[in-house]
């Protein structure tokens, strides 16, 4: 009896107008070394033509086309290309992000010489800038703050060496497809941002671990749809990160760390209203808190799930004091052309 050839790996792509990088990341991807895989590309809603005769360019067997009828998140779209995924390894890519030929081959040689980690994390260079990194990784302080490690660092200088590190930046990852089916995928309240910290956070807690693999790179130009400190995403990150840190956070931590995270969200919402004349912060925060009920209902089922110490989620967290100032201040030392 024939049976359809079951792939290696899935790849889901998200599309919401990508225009011109969706045909030079799809480029990118046919140009793989590791040919073992397929492409759900689901299309949120789309009013560009980046979509048109898509599916004739490309074999119906590795490409699969999902089209919503209103952009319904980053976080929903993924999932929806997750349970239509075949794969024993599911691979997450923004449509923005431009993998070099060996990046699959070389997640997947991870993930095998690596068997006491199931989710990977990618080195993520600037696209429009590529001697900068875009990150390595992402990096959770015990504030609740969250950022891409090594961001905007010499890429000649840093991230090359394989580590375990918190969270995978969902720009390029590659998890268990059961791991990431057994918890649930994203939460789909999110919308976008902040969903794959929390993704990882949620794998954590259930013993698994995350290794960044300097090998697999990905040139990354970000936030291409959304653009960079847009209300946008501003709104949804500030919100989703007092979300992440009320859900997830295991109860000692949460206590000992609560009043750090709540004087940071009072001194972020200011900060915005009053040095850059945006409330947007100060929104997002109210809407975060306002649906707190909600957000403990989850927390009670995340941490009933949790079988790992509160000492291991402690291990890699960012634990200095001002670490997201210490950021914040180099961030700003190295500005993008």
């Amino acid at each position: 009896m024939y049976r359809a050839h079951i792939p290696l790996i899935s790849v889901v792509l998200v599309a919401w107008n990508s225009g011109t990088h969706l045909s030079h990341c799809l480029g990118n991807l046919r140009a793989q070394t590791l040919q073992d895989f397929e492409i759900i590309l689901v299309d949120n809603g789309s009013t560009d033509l980046a979509l048109d005769d898509l599916e004739s360019l490309w074999p119906e067997s590795m490409l699969r086309l999902v089209k919503m009828g209103k952009n319904e998140g980053f976080a929903v779209a993924n999932n929806i290309g997750a349970r239509l995924a075949k794969g024993k390894w599911l691979v997450l890519l923004n449509t923005d992000a431009f993998p070099e030929p060996d990046w699959l081959e070389r997640l997947t040689q991870a993930a095998e010489n690596n068997p006491e980690f199931t989710f990977f994390a990618s080195r993520q260079i600037q696209a429009n800038n590529p001697q900068l990194l875009d990150g390595t990784g992402d990096a959770y302080h015990v504030s609740g703050l969250a950022w891409r490690q090594n961001y905007n660092q010499l890429a000649s200088g840093y991230g090359k060496q394989p580590i375990e590190i918190f969270s995978a930046c969902a720009a390029a990852a590659l998890y268990s497809l059961d791991d990431f089916m057994e918890i649930g995928g994203f939460d789909e309240d999110y919308f976008s941002y902040f969903e794959d910290v929390d993704l990882s956070f949620r794998l954590r807690l259930t013993g698994r671990r995350c290794c960044y693999v300097p090998e697999a790179i990905v040139y990354h130009v970000g936030s291409a749809s959304t653009g960079k400190a847009s209300d946008f995403s501003l709104y949804y990150g500030h919100r989703n990160l007092v979300w992440t840190f009320f859900k997830d956070m295991p109860p000692t931590l949460f206590w000992i760390y609560l009043p750090l995270h709540m004087l940071m969200n009072i001194y972020l919402s200011f900060s915005f209203l009053f040095k850059e004349r945006r409330s947007i912060v100060f929104k997002s925060k109210i809407d975060a808190f306002r649906v707190l009920p909600a957000i403990l209902r989850k927390r009670k089922f995340i941490q009933l799930s949790r079988i790992v110490s509160t000492t291991e989620i402690y291990r890699l967290m960012t634990k200095e004091l001002f670490a997201p100032l210490w950021i914040s201040s180099e961030r700003s030392k190295r500005k993008q052309p």
